[in-house]
C-alpha cells in the first residue's frame, strides 16, 4: 500500500479539484487563510536546528581555530543562514503551497540554468564545479535548489496524470526526462552524493505516486549492468572502484580512503552509552576531517553517546512521521505528493548520512539535515519545513 495516497479519498478529491467542483481548493491565492501550523511539526524542528546548531559549534571549533584561525567561523556563518531559514520558514507557512503548482516549471527552468552556470564556475576543491559565487564572496549550491524542483515537479506530474501514471506514457517517459536532464547536470559537476539523492526522490515519488513496480524492475537491472560495465572497463573507474575497496575494508587502506570512516567507528565506539558529554570529543581535535560536515554524526556519538544518538535518531523519526500525516490529510493530491516528497528528502538524507558515518555504505558525501555545516541546504530545508507548515494549515489535522 502506497501510504495511502491513491486511496479512494484522494482520487475522489483529485477528481473534484481538476473537474474545478471544489471552488475553495481549486482557488489559488498567495497567502493561506486557514487555520494553525501543526505544532507538534514546528517544535521537532526547532528542537533539531537547536541540537544541530549546538553539536556544529562543538565539532568544528577545533577545526576551525586550526584552519580559519577563528574558532566561531562556521558557527557564526550557520547561525546568519538558520536566523534567516527561520524568517523564510515563517514566511512559506502562510504562503499558499498550490502557488508552487502555477510556477513548477519556472522552478525546473530555473534550476537547469542554475546547475548550467555551476558547470561554467571556477572548479573549487579540484575538480569540483558544484557551486555559484556570489558577488560578495559567498557561494551556494544549485543541487539543494534541484532536489525541490524535482520533489515539485513530479508532485505535479502526479496531481494532473492521475491513473495515468499506470501508463508508460505518463507514469514513466515526463518522469525519467526531467530527472535524466536534472540528474545530468548535476553528475556533470561532480555531485555523485546529490545526483544518487535526486534519482533516490524522483524514484519514492514515482512509486507513491502510481507508476507500475515492473519499471523500477527493469531499471534497477539497467543500473546493475551499467555498474557492472563500467567495473569491468579500464581506465575511468578507478577511483570509484578504491572507494569501495576501502568500504569493503577500510584497514587496507586506513591512511587513504578507510581514513575517515575509521576515524567515524573510533569516535562512535568511545561515546559508548552516555557519552564523553558536549565539547568532550577527541576525534574532532584534527582526527575526523571536517567534522563539521558530512560526519558530524561521529562526534554526536561520540559526545551524546548511544542514548544521545538514538534520541536525535528519535527526533527524527517523530519529524517523518508527522510530515507524512500531514501529507496524507492534505486536501489535494498535489499537496500530499509535495509533503511526502519534502519529508523523504529528510528521511533519506538521514537514513544515508548514518549508513555512511557507520560504514553500511560507501563514502558519498550526504549531509546531516539540520547538523551539517551548509548555508544552502539549512535555508532550503528550513523553507521546505515551512512548505510542510503550510500544508498543514489547510489539512484535516486534528490539531494537537
Amino acid at each position: 500500500m502506497r501510504l495511502g495516497v491513491n486511496n479512494a479519498r484522494l482520487s475522489q478529491e483529485k477528481k473534484s479539484v481538476n473537474a474545478g467542483s471544489n471552488p475553495e481548493v481549486n482557488r489559488v491565492g498567495w497567502f493561506t487563510k486557514r487555520g494553525n501550523v501543526d505544532v507538534t511539526f514546528l517544535i521537532v524542528v526547532l528542537l533539531l536546528l537547536t541540537i544541530g546548531i549546538v553539536m556544529l559549534f562543538s565539532s568544528s571549533h577545533v577545526y576551525a581555530y586550526y584552519n580559519d584561525g577563528d574558532s566561531f567561523y562556521y558557527i557564526k556563518h550557520q547561525l546568519r543562514f538558520a536566523i534567516l531559514g527561520i524568517i523564510v520558514m515563517v514566511g512559506m507557512s502562510f504562503l499558499n503551497y498550490r502557488v508552487f503548482k502555477k510556477f513548477v516549471w519556472i522552478v525546473y527552468v530555473v534550476t537547469l540554468g542554475l546547475l548550467g552556470l555551476a558547470l561554467v564556475m571556477p572548479a573549487k576543491r579540484g575538480e569540483f564545479h558544484r557551486w555559484i559565487t556570489l558577488p560578495g564572496g559567498g557561494s551556494f549550491q544549485p543541487s539543494e535548489v534541484a532536489k525541490f524542483a524535482i520533489i515539485a515537479l513530479f508532485a505535479y506530474f502526479v496531481a494532473k496524470f492521475g491513473k495515468k501514471m499506470k501508463t508508460f506514457r505518463y507514469g514513466v517517459l515526463p518522469f525519467i526526462i526531467t530527472l535524466g536532464i536534472v540528474g545530468g547536470l548535476v553528475f556533470m559537476e561532480h555531485h555523485v552524493s546529490g545526483t544518487v539523492l535526486i534519482v533516490l526522490l524522483g524514484a519514492v515519488m514515482m512509486f507513491i505516486g502510481g507508476t507500475r513496480w515492473r519499471w523500477f524492475v527493469l531499471a534497477f537491472g539497467l543500473i546493475v549492468a551499467g555498474v557492472f560495465a563500467l567495473v569491468m572497463m579500464k581506465g575511468g573507474f578507478e577511483y570509484a572502484a578504491a572507494r569501495l575497496e576501502s568500504w569493503k575494508n577500510p584497514y587496507n587502506d586506513a591512511l587513504g580512503d578507510g581514513y575517515q570512516v575509521i576515524q567515524s567507528l573510533i569516535a562512535i565506539g568511545s561515546g559508548g552509552l552516555m557519552g564523553t558529554g558536549i565539547g568532550g570529543s577527541r576525534q574532532k581535535y584534527l582526527y575526523i576531517p571536517e567534522p563539521q560536515n558530512d560526519f558530524i554524526f561521529a562526534v554526536v556519538g561520540e559526545e551524546l553517546g548511544f542514548i544521545g544518538a538514538v534520541l536525535i535518531l528519535i527526533l527524527f523519526g517523530i519529524l517523518i512521521w508527522r510530515g507524512l500525516v500531514i501529507a496524507l490529510r492534505a486536501k489535494d493530491t498535489f499537496g500530499s505528493m509535495l509533503g511526502i516528497g519534502l519529508t523523504a528528502q529528510v528521511g533519506i538524507q538521514v537514513v544515508l548520512n548514518i549508513a555512511v558515518v557507520t560504514n553500511l555504505l560507501p563514502n558519498t558525501g550526504i549531509s546531516l539535515p539540520f547538523f551539517s555545516y551548509g548555508g544552502t541546504a539549512l535555508l532550503m530545508l528550513l523553507a521546505q519545513m515551512g512548505i510542510i507548515l503550510s500544508i498543514s494549515r489547510e489539512s484535516k489535522l486534528e490539531k494537537s
